[in-house]
């Protein structure tokens, strides 16, 4: 019902940008959080940095003041914006959101996530 895809993935040199983008479709009414997870090599999967409906948000302490987190409901996108970027950073990164549907359930959707390399 709701499809999520992720760009803005490759390799990048520690220090460097990268911003990832996801794209929702699908029977969307209205989108009320949206998130991007990562998972690196042998580690679970953690919260990178969420927004919910208004504006707010929250980060994972290893990103604060280096990756923030936009979305536009209108378009129905979600953005993460990566600086200074580490090796540890180096993970499989996932889209995530909250919608309600056209038939006014609530359910949440997965991206099937980008790599996101950085290199030392």
């Amino acid at each position: 019902q709701v499809q999520l895809v992720e760009s803005g993935g490759g390799l990048v040199q520690a220090g460097g940008s990268l911003r990832l983008s996801c794209a929702a479709s699908g029977s969307i009414f209205s989108i009320n959080a949206m998130a991007w997870y990562r998972q690196a090599p042998g580690k679970q999967r953690e919260l990178v940095a969420a927004i919910r409906t208004g504006g707010a948000t929250n980060y994972a302490d290893s990103v604060k003041g280096r990756f923030t987190i936009s979305g536009d409901n209108a378009n129905n996108m979600v953005y993460l914006q990566m600086n200074s970027l580490k090796p540890e950073d180096t993970a499989v990164y996932y889209c995530s959101i909250l919608v309600t549907t056209t038939a006014r359930v609530t359910m949440s959707s997965w991206g099937k996530g980008t790599l996101v390399t950085v290199s030392s």
